[in-house]
């Protein structure tokens, strides 16, 4: 069964960090594109960041500002989004997302999703 599930996440206060992991079982990570999206309440599934097969390439959306680092470590078959100077901004359910194909900032190219892991930054 292919399955992405993700941990990590918690409450944590503004200012301060947290490292999420997404593990992976029945499929490899090292031939997917991978990325993190977030959702807020009454909000859209966002972009958070993205890393090629190899982690040569990673991108990023605006608002992360240099305060995320998306990593992987195909070895472990997982993928890691460490994330600092949190705000309250940040608070929503955070995703991770395998493609084979896809490259790209769209959800809708994505078709393995974990079930979220909750991130709360109070303030």
């Amino acid at each position: 069964q292919v399955q992405l599930v993700e941990s990590g996440g918690g409450l944590v206060q503004a200012g301060g960090s947290l490292r999420l992991s997404c593990a992976a079982s029945g499929l490899s990570l090292s031939i997917n594109y991978m990325a993190w999206f977030r959702q807020a309440p009454g909000k859209e599934r966002e972009f958070v960041a993205r890393i090629s097969r190899s982690s040569t390439s990673t991108t990023y959306a605006g608002f992360v500002k240099g305060r995320f680092t998306i990593s992987r470590d195909n070895a472990k078959n997982s993928l890691y989004l460490q994330m600092n100077s949190l705000q309250p901004e940040d608070t929503a359910v955070y995703y991770c997302a395998a493609s084979r194909l896809y490259i790209g900032n769209q959800a809708n190219g994505y078709n393995i999703w974990g079930q979220g892991t909750q991130v709360t930054v109070s303030s």
